[in-house]
Order: structure tokens, then C-alpha cells, then sequence
């Protein structure tokens, strides 16, 4: 059966939080286990979700060990390539943590303030418009002791850095008047390997992002 419009665009934007990477393993979660295919399923027809995740994702910056990784710049393509969208979801800043970029969670806020201003001011929502945006703090990193990743970031400094981030893209979305998702409100990160989300927690973020959606949707 036809819908009488065509469904709203939802673009999914962040690292391997949105792409659905697999503490366990390192593989990634298939299409019935990640939160942004689940959130499909509960947005329903009316809705169509697009996944941009990338592993290693920074907000900025191009990283000098894994290459390819800028936010902002695969942003301006995204927007471009995916337009008309709707909504556009952005999770981003777990990755600016590691130890090579040594960076506050002010900075990492700041930076991912260009980002947001960038979309803003993009025209590729509807008609010209920006797209409505929702931004999602990462949930806070757990303990990297022993973990795979413990190399790449800085321990209980990592992890204090990471709690901050949720009160200051909260402020940042006051501000610029975008939707905001506290993700560590409703899950946490892996003890497996502190950084990443274990396949209990995705469809509880599933529901909570696609509340959100509905929202910001009307």
C-alpha cells in the first residue's frame, strides 16, 4: 500500500556507535541487532532512516593513524548527497578522546559546534531549509583497563572527559535550539572495551531516538 506522502528522510550521522560496531568481536552487529535498523522498524514506513556511520569518525579532525576519519568535511558530502533530509541525527566526540588529539571536552564541544552550523546552514532540508537536527552525546567511556582500546586513550582522564560532554552539547543545542538525547541516560558503554555498546542496549536506544524523532517530526 502507498503512502500518501513520501516518508521522512532521517540521516543517522556518527562513528561506530551509528555504524554498530561490535565490542565482542569487532564485526559489525547485523541488521537485526543495531539501534538505527531497529529504529527503523519502530519509526515505521512513515519514516526513512539512513545509516552514516564510520569507525574512527573524529568531529574535525583527519587522523594521522587511521586516515580518512574528518566529520566536518564528510558532513558537507552527506548533506549534499542525501538531501532532501528531514532530520538529521548526530553523535559524535567518542573517537576526539583518544590520546593523539588531546583534546577538553570544551574543544571537543567547539568542534562539534562547526559541525552543527555547518548543517544549519546548509539548505538541505525541505525546500531549501535546514534539516532539523538531534543531537546525541556519546554515553560516557567505562574502564579501559585491560581493554583493547587502552592504549588509544587516557584512562580515567578519558573517561572524566567524557562525562562532561553531555551538559555542554545539551547547552549547544539550547542554543542554536536543536533537539538534544542524553545517550548515557539510557545506556552505557561496554566493559568489554569501554567504548562501544553491547547488543542489550540497542534497542533500548532504538526507542529513545525514535521518541525523539517523533518529536522533532510534529
Amino acid at each position: 500500500m502507498s503512502l500518501p506522502h513520501a516518508p521522512l528522510s532521517v540521516v543517522c550521522f556518527g562513528d561506530s556507535l551509528t555504524w554498530g560496531f561490535n565490542p565482542i568481536d569487532r564485526s559489525r552487529y547485523d541488521h537485526g541487532v543495531r539501534w538505527t535498523r531497529l529504529m527503523q522498524e519502530v519509526l515505521g514506513p512513515e519514516f526513512y532512516v539512513v545509516e552514516e556511520g564510520l569507525n574512527s569518525r573524529t568531529t574535525v579532525f583527519e587522523d594521522p593513524v587511521m586516515g580518512d576519519k574528518n566529520g566536518l568535511a564528510h558532513l558537507a558530502t552527506v548533506l549534499e548527497s542525501h538531501k532532501p533530509i528531514d532530520i538529521l541525527v548526530i553523535m559524535l566526540g567518542t573517537n576526539n578522546l583518544k590520546r593523539r588529539f588531546n583534546m577538553s571536552a570544551v574543544e571537543i564541544a567547539l568542534s562539534m559546534e562547526r559541525l552543527i552550523a555547518l548543517a544549519l546552514a546548509s539548505g538541505s532540508g525541505p525546500r531549501g531549509a535546514a534539516p532539523k537536527i538531534l543531537l546525541m552525546s556519546p554515553p560516557p567511556a567505562n574502564d579501559f583497563s585491560g581493554t583493547a582500546f587502552e592504549e588509544q586513550f587516557l584512562g580515567d582522564v578519558t573517561q572524566e572527559i567524557s562525562r562532561r560532554l553531555a551538559p555542554l552539547y545539551a547547552s549547544m543545542a539550547e542554543t542554536y535550539s536543536i533537539g538534544f538525547f542524553e545517550t548515557g541516560s539510557v545506556v552505557k558503554t561496554s566493559a568489554v572495551d569501554a567504548i562501544h555498546l553491547d547488543p542489550d542496549t540497542q534497542p533500548i536506544l532504538a526507542r529513545a531516538i525514535a521518541g525523539k524523532v517523533r518529536e522533532l517530526a510534529g
